[in-house]
Formats: structure tokens, sequence, C-alpha cells
């Protein structure tokens, strides 16, 4: 079966449309509690011993910052109660923190309201197992399927069995101690300037705590959400909004999250930005130094640059691409034993610490390298040399099958041609917006933005 409602990370759309309304909420709160629970079962009121109490399975509900989130938050609780499931609502924290929370309060399930890296006016839903893990492939199938039937509407629990709604006030807390025990307990950042942006978004509250408690100087921006702003010219999306104030503070590094926290892109002390890739290849080169990195391997997937790949095999450390999406990195660094991959998007997965991306963390191990080597962050990342890459993202009205026009096929193979061993091609949907994303990479810069342009106008003509 073909997902409908699923991307690469969860659900998403604009609020208050298909898919992302109330009604459809309402009904993923009850697939999610049918799926992910054992829950009890529909019994008449004169059935049941009051007198007995009742252990109702536990679902974890956070959020970022959106304007939408408040009602579909409703919607999400609603579903779950009436499956007779009951939710711990935790508001605002980032994505990573709401798959940590799940784990650490014992839940069945946790669910975050979010929309990642888009705009205010999107939402979406990811839920994660009672291990903190993304969904696999199957089980969002299932969901999926019990939310477009009528199944579920045949046996509702009633009486003491309908769950109840309750608000977890401490998860700040607990994030916080569990990101400070991540940092070496043999180093501290007392003397490190930080430009913090938050983006608006779900880490405006725990991120700035856990620089500053670890004894960094921190300036903060993007710390004042107002349902509207998040991600708004801010944050991973738009890391030029802190490395062009860099110099201007003197901060040793500045590190943008985006809107949900997962994932960050950082820029160096002279305000160059440093990306998901960058990230991804100091740490393994360090984790690898001090033999923490598990059979000297990363994963990441086709957008990574060849530039990384070949500046680790000069460390002796090997590549493996997954599909597209951190779950799938995920997936990956599980079937194989591994312990570091990511994207260079900035989703960077730590497994030994995480069970997603987490850009908390990510930021926090970079200044642990930059601590521990005594280096700034300019002369790690360069370690890495990138090859040029020039990205093209069409917006499409229509994702049909790019096998079947045979102009977009052309143009892509004739860049292939033209780039033979020294650059690649990678053209693919993207599983969160209505978009084809075109990157073309190569050692020659015009070359790569006359192919990218080549193949995005193709698309442009036949899909729209």
């Amino acid at each position: 079966m073909k997902k409908k409602l699923f991307g690469t990370d969860g659900i998403r759309g604009l609020a208050n449309e298909f898919p992302m309304t109330g009604e459809v909420a309402m009904a993923a709160g009850r697939a999610i509690a049918r799926v992910l629970t054992s829950r009890p079962k529909a019994a008449h009121p004169l059935e049941i011993d009051h007198f007995k109490p009742i252990r109702k399975p536990r679902i974890v509900l956070g959020k970022d910052t959106r304007i939408s989130g408040y009602m579909l938050e409703q919607a999400i609780a609603s579903g779950i109660c009436s499956m007779g499931a009951d939710v711990m609502l935790i508001g605002p924290l980032p994505t990573p923190g709401v798959a940590f929370v799940t784990q650490n309060m014992r839940a069945d399930a946790g669910v975050m309201i979010s929309a990642s890296h888009n705009p205010y006016h999107d939402n979406g839903i990811k839920i994660f197992s009672s291990d903190g893990y993304k969904l696999p492939d199957e089980m969002e199938m299932e969901i999926e399927r019990l939310i477009f039937s009528k199944e579920l509407e045949q046996d509702l629990p009633t009486a003491d069995l309908v769950g109840k709604t309750f608000r977890i006030e401490d998860v700040h807390a607990r994030y916080l101690v569990f990101l400070k025990s991540l940092f070496s307990r043999d180093l501290d950042l007392m003397g490190i300037r930080i430009l913090l942006d938050c983006a608006n978004g779900a880490a405006y509250k725990v991120a700035p705590l856990v620089f500053e408690e670890l004894g960094a100087e921190v300036i903060k921006i993007g710390i004042h959400p107002d349902g509207l702003n998040i991600n708004h010219q801010c944050g991973a999306l738009f890391p030029e909004a802190i490395s062009s104030l860099v110099m201007q503070y003197r901060a040793d590094i500045g590190i943008s999250l985006d809107g949900d926290g997962d994932r960050c892109i950082l820029s160096d002390e002279n305000g160059d930005i440093v990306n998901g890739d960058q990230i991804l290849g100091l740490c393994a080169i360090q984790m690898a130094k001090e033999g923490a990195l598990h059979q000297n391997t990363i994963v990441t997937t086709p957008m990574s640059n060849i530039g990384l790949e070949l500046a680790l095999k000069k460390h002796g450390i090997s590549m493996i691409r997954s599909q597209v999406g951190d779950r799938y990195v995920v997936e990956t660094l599980k079937k194989n034993a591994l312990n570091l991959g990511g994207e260079p998007s900035g989703h960077i997965i730590f497994l030994d610490h995480a069970t997603t991306g987490d850009g908390i963390v990510a930021a926090l191990k970079v200044l642990e390298a930059m601590k521990r080597t005594k280096k700034p962050l300019s002369v790690l990342k360069n370690e890495i040399h990138l090859l040029p890459q020039v990205r093209e993202d069409v917006r499409v009205v229509k994702k049909e099958a790019l096998e079947n026009y045979p102009e977009i096929i052309k143009a892509i193979q004739t860049a292939e041609k033209n780039l033979k061993d020294e650059g690649r091609v990678f053209v693919r949907y993207s599983g969160t917006e209505q978009l084809v994303r075109v990157m073309v990479e190569g050692k020659n810069l015009k070359n790569i933005q006359k192919f990218a342009k080549m193949i995005a106008e193709k698309i442009e003509e036949h899909l729209n």
C-alpha cells in the first residue's frame, strides 16, 4: 500500500487543510492509541469494578510554537483519550526532547506536533514508539489505514475506561539534565562565547540554559515566539542571521537550530557557515581518534557531499548512504550496529545518546571537540573540503513518477554524462513539501549551476 499521509518525517501540510485538520488529527490520535498501546477493552459501565484501579496506557504529547499547535493538540489528545489512553501534555519542547521524555517516563508512545523547518502556517505530526524511535513504514501504514477506516468508531471504551489528559511541568528540567550529562565531565564551556539562534521555536527555553549552565556566555536570538515567527528569517534555514553577527560579537561559534530543534547549522568564529556534512565529518574524525566510532563507519544519505567521503577516507573512515530522511539514517545505523550518522541539513544522530537527530547534542559534541583539541571551529571544519554543490527546489502541483517524462530524464542524463566521474546528480521529491529537489555536485561551479537550472526548468515545464 502506498502511503497517502506519511512522508519522510510524519504527516505534514498546511494547518486546517487536509491532512492537517482537526478531524484527521483526532483520527490520528485514535489510531496511534490503538497501534502503539495495549488499551483496556470497551465495557458496559455496570461491568466495571470501580474500586479496582485501571492502569491506562500513557502517550506523551509535545509541540513546537506554531499557532495551530493549540488546535491540533486538543484534537489529538481527544482522539487518544477516546481510545482509553491518558495524555501527558508537555507543551513546547524540541522533537528529540519528546523522544527522550517518552523513554524517560516509560510512556507507551510519544507524539510531536511540528512541521520542523517549514513556515508557521504548516504543521505536522511525528510519532515515536515507547523506545523513543520513529515508526517503521509498516506501522505508519497501519495507522494510516485506521485513520481512513471506520473501524475505530465501533470499539470505543466508555465510563471509567475513557482516558484523561494531565500536564507534566518538569520536562524542561529533565531534558536539561540529560543534555548536560552528554558533555564530558572533565570539560566545561568557560571562556566560550556562543551566538545562539533558537528560530523562535521549540528549543527557545531549554537550549540557552544548556550552554549557560555548562559555563558559556550565550548571546540569544530567536527566543521570542509569537506563534507566527517560527523559522522566519532565522534558525537553521537562515544561518546567515547568525553568521553575519559572529564577528561583530566576537563569538567563538554560532549555533542555528530549526523550529523543532532536531537539527543545527553552525558558524565558525570567522562567520563562515558550517553545514551538516562538515559537522558530521569533524565529529566522526574526533570520535575515531578517541576509539568511539563504531567500526570506523558513519551513515549519510545521497544528499551528502562527495568531499565528505574523500575527507573521511584519509582518516580510515567508511561511509554508508541510506535513504533520505533521518529515520532512515537511524534504521541503517541500528541495522549495522553503528553510532553516528546524519544529513547535510543538520540532522546529526549520535545513537549512543539519542534516538533521533538533536541539534543541541550536535552542537555540544562540536564544542567538546573544540575544547578537547584546543582548536577553533574554523580549523576543525577545514579538514572537510566540500565540492561545490548547487540545489534547486521546484514547487510542483503534482508528484508523478519522473520516469514518465522523457525530457526530464534526458536532462538528468545529459548532466551526468558531462560530469562523468567528477560529479553527480540527485533528483527526488521532497517527503515533506510539494517540491522536487534537484542537487548537482561537481568541481566546476558554473557547470553545475547550468545543469541544475536546465533540469529544474524541465521539471517546471512538465510538472506544472
